[in-house]
């Protein structure tokens, strides 16, 4: 859908025409309870936080303004939701050195997300990132998963594009270190 659609539809929504919010829900649904259910790892906490997406979206629509896609102001309240959701539950997360990761040459990760073949690697790289602190898990999910511009993720996020990037690259380098020292894959 473009984004001079959405608007419109956003303001006829606005307008009184409230039965085509459906029209979002029938969108983003299913792609914002992918995206959730990789964060909190819950079908059902994933599908009741999707459904509070959107009844959130549609309380507060008077505050999207068109500066972002509809889908992109969508994802940065599921963000939000899944955030809030994981803190409140305890989860473990495997913790590295900060000089480990610091010390990894790029070579060693170039080819990590990579697609391929190998079944054992690609169970030991959902292993790994199943591992990974919810924030993450959601920038991985996002930029590999459902295909995000770095610029959607900023927007997403709120935090800078540069921001991002080095996110991004510190993440994938963990998921390196999870998969080499864990689960003993050594590229």
């Amino acid at each position: 859908m473009e984004q001079k659609d959405e608007i419109s539809y956003v303001k006829r929504i606005l307008d009184g025409e409230t039965e085509l919010f459906s029209v979002f829900l029938d969108s983003y649904s299913h792609s914002l309870y992918s995206l959730i259910v990789q964060i909190v790892r819950c079908p059902e906490d994933a599908e009741e936080l999707v459904q509070d997406v959107f009844l959130k979206a549609f309380r507060h629509l008077q505050r999207y303004k068109g500066e972002c896609r509809f889908s992109t102001w969508l994802y940065r309240i599921a963000y939000n939701e899944a955030i809030s959701a994981t803190r409140k539950k305890k989860q473990e997360y495997f913790c590295i050195e900060e000089s480990i990761i610091n010390n990894l040459p790029d070579e060693k990760i170039e080819n990590l997300m990579d697609p391929t073949e190998d079944e054992e690697k690609i169970i030991c790289l959902g292993q790994a990132i199943d591992d990974l602190n919810t924030e993450e898990r959601f920038l991985i999910t996002l930029f590999y998963y459902e295909d995000k511009s770095l610029e959607e993720i900023s927007q997403i996020m709120s935090v800078a594009v540069g921001n991002v990037k080095v996110k991004l690259h510190r993440t994938r380098k963990k998921l390196y270190v999870l998969m080499s020292e864990r689960y003993g894959n050594k590229e």
